[in-house]
């Protein structure tokens, strides 16, 4: 029975193993459960390895890394919106090349209408898009009908308050030249040309449009208030007061 007995003598960090034939498999089980346990070791020493991503095939879920074809994308992306933004800011200040901007973009829808003879229903909805801003545009940022907020003055001894509105002007040119270029767009689709007999949607909203403003207008008259500037007293700092005048000394 001794040569089938497997005899272990410490030597060191190792281990130097006696065995028989009938052994020899027994042995190398045992070393190489002695070095993994040595890899193990080595390993917790080093600290746990960090992850990397795949040299070659496809790329994981998580792969942000800089010439991943969606880094790239995003990168251009964000440099467009920020080119694009860039040059809207730099409009705001020229209003009247701005709107005459927009009134050319419309002719250009209007002339490609006329000339295709269809397309109403995208005309039709483009109109009732652009009464929703009129009516953003034409009405103050706080309703007078609630409490909250300040009031519109009422009377000339009143606090003078500047008019602002629920839709600012730039907001209310960049969404109409937006819907124009997008109604444009839909044209050249034959799937938005959906027959229809053009007179009624006309008188549609003709008669919205009328009942709308005339609600509109009513809520003017009853708060008494104007979303214009035209006909508001101006006061220039050139030119002195009556009171100032009527106290100065006379020689």
């Amino acid at each position: 029975m001794n040569r089938y007995r497997t005899m272990i003598e410490p030597k060191g960090k190792f281990y130097v193993l006696k065995h028989s034939r009938k052994s020899e498999r027994l042995s190398k089980k045992l070393c190489n459960s002695f070095v993994i346990e040595k890899d193990k070791n080595k390993q917790r020493r080093k600290g746990p390895p960090m992850e990397t991503g795949p040299t070659g095939g496809a790329l994981g879920g998580d792969d942000l890394s800089p010439s991943s074809p969606a880094a790239v994308i995003s990168r251009w992306t964000f440099e467009v919106s920020r080119r694009y933004q860039y040059l809207l800011n730099k409009t705001v200040p020229h209003v009247l090349n701005r709107w005459i901007g927009c009134l050319a973009v419309v002719l250009i829808y209007a002339v490609r209408v006329y000339f295709v003879q269809g397309f109403y229903i995208v005309t039709y909805g483009l109109g009732i898009y652009l009464l929703n801003l009129l009516m953003g545009f034409l009405s103050p940022q706080v309703d007078p009908e609630m409490e909250d907020g300040p009031s519109l003055p009422v009377s000339g001894s009143d606090e003078f308050r500047p008019f602002v509105r629920r839709l600012p002007e730039f907001k209310f040119w960049y969404s109409i030249t937006k819907a124009f270029c997008i109604a444009f767009v839909m044209t050249f689709f034959s799937v938005f040309d959906v027959p229809v007999f053009w007179p009624i949607l006309l008188f549609y909203w003709i008669m919205l449009f009328i009942l709308t403003m005339r609600k509109q207008i009513l809520h003017m008259i009853k708060y008494k208030y104007v979303p214009f500037s035209f006909g508001k007293q101006r006061y220039d700092s050139k030119k002195a007061s009556p009171t100032e005048n009527t106290n100065l000394p006379r020689d």
